[in-house]
């Protein structure tokens, strides 16, 4: 029997692995050329076209933003995130 080369629900084609860095380049991108979101402390990654951010921000308002700024970038498929406020010590 000849396997074919349909990616599995679990494991990513090549070309879904490449979308997806491209994906992530974008949002990082964006969110650097935003005068709202402080892009040093955000990270971002990319499954399957669904965008994930972690790490700080200062305000509410950053973490908002930083969704919305994602979810403008061209083939993001969904945003979730995980940002969190950074403690006031």
């Amino acid at each position: 029997a000849v396997g074919g080369c349909a990616g599995t629900g679990t494991q990513k084609t090549m070309g879904e692995t490449i979308d997806d860095s491209v994906i992530t380049a974008k949002v990082k991108t964006a969110l650097v050329s935003d005068k709202t979101v402080n892009a040093l402390d955000v990270n971002v990654e990319t499954n399957m076209g669904v965008v994930q951010l972690a790490g700080f921000a200062d305000t509410q308002e950053q973490i908002a933003q930083a969704s919305d700024v994602a979810r403008g970038v061209d083939g993001v498929k969904a945003v979730k995130n995980d940002l969190r406020l950074k403690s006031a010590n």
